[in-house]
């Protein structure tokens, strides 16, 4: 995929973001089924932002950006949208089974970062992972057959919808146990530093998965060592289906990283030019040397925990505010209003990704399914490795 060169814009100092770290409140309400989640991208209403703390969800009055990273940012993002969609009305066929996890409104936290890291950089992230190989150029054929588990998928149609591998775009998969990809992650970012290649590792990860223990045993690892990672928590609101707040006394996440020394914000989420900058502001630093960021990503996902979840802890208003704010229309907007398309330019991309993922149906439909010796292949690395049992 063609690399965007952008300037980063300069990063506020870290004793700026400790002062004004926003204190959590107690929520009266919190012992109901049903909690309203706080604002984690914008003030209610139109309140004011600074005693809020958090930017603004809307993209700027001149773009920032060049013509290609606006065009870019949308076709990748509607690619991701667009497929997911097919994704959840396929398994209600049940044409794909198993868990489905779907990244439906939080499509710029992968499209910024793609367009700030390069090429040889390393990915990982938790069991919603659809959306980062899609835009880091894994074919949505390979994608789709390993959600039909046919042979042809990313993963040889064994890892399924959770576990997304892709080496050759550099995706280190998606992970189904909770934390596990953290210091996953690190061990990444170490590789790459004892190889002195000057990549970096950026490692994703949930709201739910900074209550692990392993999460704080690999930040206290990677600053010591100065490891070239960049940590993103994905905070869409609810850890499954528990809103952040009646999971913790902390509810601004990245104020977690502060414990360690680790330079840690929150970026609007819903923001495809913030996820950019502060992307290339941490890389900027990992390549020095100067070690990991901590990046709290305010999102919000418009589908429930996984296909099984009706999502009934949060209200239809609720979402619907969220909706209003959609990224995907937000960089429309930019490219529309700026002359950067036309609307027949964008229709046109729109119907090439409707083929597309189209065709990565039939091509999963139409897949073999992967044979029975294919159980004792890929176990271990080494094929004769000495130590099996019969």
């Amino acid at each position: 995929m063609a690399e965007t060169k952008v300037k980063a814009t300069p990063k506020p100092s870290n004793s700026t973001s400790k002062s004004s770290a926003k204190k959590a409140t107690t929520n009266p309400t919190a012992a109901t089924d049903t909690v309203k989640q706080p604002d984690p991208v914008l003030p209610p209403n139109g309140q004011d932002q600074a005693a809020n703390n958090t930017p603004q969800a809307t993209s700027p009055a001149k773009p920032v950006f060049p013509k290609e990273t606006y065009l870019q940012w949308y076709e990748q993002m509607v690619l991701m949208r667009k497929f997911e969609e097919k994704a959840g009305q396929l398994y209600g066929q049940q044409k794909i089974k198993g868990f489905c996890h779907l990244y439906i409104g939080q499509e710029a936290c992968v499209a910024g970062a793609v367009s700030a890291l390069t090429k040889d950089d390393k990915w990982i992230t938790a069991y919603r992972d659809h959306a980062h190989p899609l835009a880091l150029g894994t074919s949505p054929n390979a994608i789709m057959a390993e959600l039909f588990a046919k042979a042809t998928g990313c993963s040889k149609g064994k890892g399924g919808s959770m576990h997304m591998f892709d080496k050759n775009v550099n995706f280190i998969g998606g992970h189904g146990i909770v934390g596990a990809q953290v210091p996953l992650g690190a061990g990444l970012a170490f590789a790459e530093k004892y190889n002195k290649t000057g990549n970096l590792c950026i490692c994703y990860m949930g709201d739910g998965a900074v209550r692990q223990g392993a999460l704080h045993e690999a930040f206290n690892m990677a600053m010591l060592w100065k490891l070239p990672v960049i940590f993103v928590v994905e905070n869409n609101g609810y850890a499954m289906g528990t809103s952040v707040q009646r999971t913790s006394n902390v509810t601004d996440l990245y104020t977690l990283g502060e414990s360690y020394d680790m330079p840690s914000e929150p970026v609007n989420g819903m923001n495809v030019e913030d996820i950019h900058n502060a992307v290339a502001r941490a890389a900027e630093r990992a390549r020095a040397g100067e070690g990991p960021t901590f990046l709290e990503f305010k999102t919000y996902r418009y589908k429930g925990h996984s296909m099984s979840d009706p999502a009934k802890y949060r209200t239809k208003e609720e979402l619907e505010e969220y909706r209003q704010r959609d990224s995907i229309e937000a960089v429309r907007h930019t490219i529309l209003t700026n002359n950067m398309a036309t609307e027949a330019d964008l229709t046109a991309i729109d119907e090439k990704i409707k083929a597309r993922v189209s065709e990565s149906v039939e091509f999963a439909e139409t897949s073999p399914y992967p044979t029975a010796d294919e159980l004792y292949k890929d176990v271990y690395v080494q094929q004769d490795y000495p130590y099996i049992r019969d």
